[in-house]
């Protein structure tokens, strides 16, 4: 095992660790606080869901040797914090909590649901991941639009060493972001003063309330939103990175943490989704087979952080949030590319590859749920479609078994665009219906 250690590993677990923690905190003591958790309630939370959460990445990468990312469920704070209180308080809530680490459990225990996860169309799974990722990749344009004097330094170090050596690329960038918040920004006095004050871990213990109200307004939602918004689309980006993991399992695994985290106002841990395609991707390490330690260290950095949650908190939030995304977004141009790439590859999976893409990219939820989920459900419905009707408005050449008559300059030849490709390659394709063509005989 230790032989697979490499120092490409090691930086790109830091950086995981780093982004995860740092760029979604906010969203998760915001939900907390929402339900009705106190400051320190709050604090403990977010301890309990760092600490556990790495852990899970520990265990799960070292037993299966994949680079399993877990993180809490960002989507589930925000749920919550649409929420707002329930009849109860804070105590009903973390009850909510163990409840839905429960179902999360019984779900990974059921087989069925492991078995509809492991049949997603790759083209779906890739065109969701870039849908995910693509607004992280905005990030660098819209740092430097914030402010050039802070956004430049991070793109330009990111760019300048890349050209060199690739894999330095981004813990340059990440550097450049910690000299820039240092030297660049602003920082008060009395800053400092309560970030020395913060260096104790804040720990709480909730005892829990179940009732009516917890279950149908916390637990119910948060499970379905967690288990659609993180769990399988981070089982899609490992089949994405040619990963054969077992759902279930994984699944069974993230809610047991969750459960350990639930009683100090933890809400959930999950698989990752965005952090989980820099784990499993090529920047942590050209051979696959040892990429599992950038999980690994993943996951001792998300630890060190839950303990040290009060100051990481406290120095992160000096500087404006859109400047460590700007660092994450840096570090998965990589993974949009390739993910980009293979969902488009395919001309009879394109339409519902762009349908899932531009669903999740929308970053719109419905009935709660995030677009990533219903980005699958409406291309896996476009795909069927295109089954059932293979000589339909939605056909593509590639759905034609006569392939032959389809030349590399005619990307599309479906509906009525056909004629004009065709004449504009001078293909010796001829039209013969809408979705029928052959080749025509020679002259």
């Amino acid at each position: 095992m230790l032989k697979d250690f490499s120092v490409q590993s090691f930086f790109m677990g830091c950086l995981t660790a780093f982004v995860g923690f740092a760029s979604s905190f906010a969203v998760v003591l915001q939900g907390l606080k929402a339900v009705g958790a106190t400051d320190v309630e709050a604090g403990s939370g977010l301890m309990a869901l760092s600490i556990s959460m790495g852990l899970c990445a520990i265990v799960l990468s070292i037993a299966t040797r994949l680079p399993v990312s877990i993180a809490w469920s960002t989507p589930g704070a925000a749920l919550l914090a649409t929420t707002g209180a329930v009849a109860g308080g804070f105590p009903a809530a973390v009850g909510a909590f163990i409840v839905c680490a429960a179902l999360i459990v019984v779900a990974g225990l059921f087989k069925p649901l492991g078995r509809a996860v492991a049949a997603i169309p790759a083209p779906l799974a890739n065109a969701m991941l870039s849908g995910v990722i693509i607004g992280l990749c905005f990030a660098p344009v819209k740092a430097i639009a914030f402010n050039p004097l802070l956004g430049l330094p991070i793109v330009i170090t990111w760019i300048v060493v890349g050209a060199f050596k690739r894999l330095f690329a981004v813990p340059a960038a990440l550097l450049a972001f910690v000299l820039v918040l240092v030297f660049g920004v602003d920082i008060p006095p009395e800053a400092l003063a309560a970030w020395s004050q913060s260096l104790v871990p804040p720990v709480e213990f909730v005892t829990p309330v179940f009732n009516l109200a917890g279950l149908v307004s916390i637990a119910l939602p948060l499970f379905i939103v967690t288990m659609a918004s993180q769990n399988i689309p981070g089982i899609a980006v490992l089949k994405v990175n040619h990963y054969d993991p077992v759902p279930g399992p994984l699944f069974a695994v993230t809610g047991l943490f969750s459960l350990f985290s639930a009683p100090f106002g933890g809400h959930a841990v999950n698989l990752a989704a965005i952090t989980a395609a820099m784990c499993a991707g090529g920047d942590a390490h050209a051979d696959p087979k040892r990429r599992y330690w950038a999980a690994i260290i993943g996951g001792v950095g998300y630890v060190i952080l839950g303990l040290l949650a009060g100051a990481v908190t406290t120095f992160v939030a000096l500087a404006p949030p859109v400047l460590i995304q700007a660092v994450a977004g840096l570090a998965l141009v990589g993974a949009f590319s390739g993910s980009a790439v293979s969902a488009f590859k395919e001309p009879e999976t394109r339409e519902a590859a762009a349908i899932t893409f531009l669903v999740t990219a929308s970053g719109v939820s419905f009935a709660g749920i995030s677009g990533a989920f219903w980005g699958l459900l409406g291309g896996g419905a476009m795909m069927a479609l295109q089954r059932l009707v293979p000589r339909g408005g939605f056909a593509s050449c590639g759905s034609v078994r006569n392939r032959q008559c389809c030349v590399a300059e005619t990307a599309v030849c479906g509906a009525r665009t056909f004629e004009t490709t065709a004449l504009a390659s001078r293909s010796p394709c001829r039209y013969t219906s809408v979705h029928e063509h052959r080749r025509s005989p020679p002259v």
